[in-house]
């Protein structure tokens, strides 16, 4: 069995387990629990979220590269445009409100976007230099 299809994916899940400890643990000690229990998608659904979009781009950009290495930026592009949108779609409930709250999670969920798009960058960019 190959192993280095899903070494990509290894590596999005740990450093996803890694900003989610990281990201609950601040929030223990800087967010008040009525804030966080008030949210419209709890943190955990947010890096599930996250998690899996990321995963399933991961795999189409292995996939192209198998066929095209000349089209895995493009791939790259495209759907995290996609990813994008369907995020939009989900903060606009967000956006939506204005509770004391709502200034956490809109943070909150930015923070994670962002943070897994760097993950995404940074396995994208590693699939790329290994043109093998």
């Amino acid at each position: 069995m190959n192993l280095d299809k899903f070494k990509s994916i290894f590596t999005v899940l740990v450093l996803g387990i890694i900003g989610f400890i990281v990201h609950k643990i601040l929030f223990h000690f800087l967010v008040p629990k009525a804030y966080e229990a008030g949210f419209i998608y709890s943190i955990e659904l947010l890096y599930l979220f996250f998690f899996f979009f990321s995963a399933m781009l991961i795999l189409a950009l292995d996939k192209v590269k198998e066929k095209s290495i000349n089209s895995v930026g493009y791939t790259f592009l495209l759907l995290t445009t996609l990813k994008m949108g369907i995020a939009f779609v989900f903060l606009k409930p967000i956006l939506a409100g204005n509770l004391p709250k709502t200034p956490t999670e809109k943070m909150s969920f930015f923070i994670i976007f962002i943070y897994f798009l760097a993950i995404e960058t940074f396995v994208t960019i590693r699939i790329l230099n290994n043109k093998q």
